[in-house]
């Protein structure tokens, strides 16, 4: 199970930390997704991590002002935003691939089978 956290409201150029805890097994052999989807629109790709943590890939809308990485020992992947738009606006969730050690990063949902519940970001102008 997935677990996110870390969401609220905050203001346009702020920051926030998403953290992403897992329980009762571990996610350690497989890369680990961030998705968002706003009001009315479709879930969008936002980052993703490699099992190992060494490669990452993000959207080209949050290049720059976001960072993914992961722990673990803590069996937990934190999203860090920075620089948060209003367009950033959404409800944020953490996704498990459905491959063990993959060395692609895959950037659509069906790739990944493991969701959490989602934690949901607001970001006022």
């Amino acid at each position: 199970q997935l677990q996110a956290s870390g969401g609220g409201l905050v203001q346009a150029g702020g920051s926030l930390r998403l953290s992403c805890a897992a329980s009762g097994r571990t996610f350690s052999p497989n890369n680990m997704g961030w998705f968002r989807q706003a009001p009315g629109k479709e879930r969008e790709f936002v980052a993703a991590i490699t099992w190992s943590g060494r490669s990452t890939d993000y959207a080209a809308s949050v290049k720059g002002r976001f960072t993914t990485s992961r722990d673990n020992a803590k069996n937990t992947v934190y999203l860090q935003m920075n620089s948060l738009k209003p367009e950033d606006t959404a409800v944020y969730y953490c996704a498990a691939d459905r491959r063990n050690f993959a060395s692609a990063i895959a950037t659509i949902a069906t790739q990944y089978n493991y969701w959490g519940q989602g934690t949901k970001v607001t970001v006022s102008s």
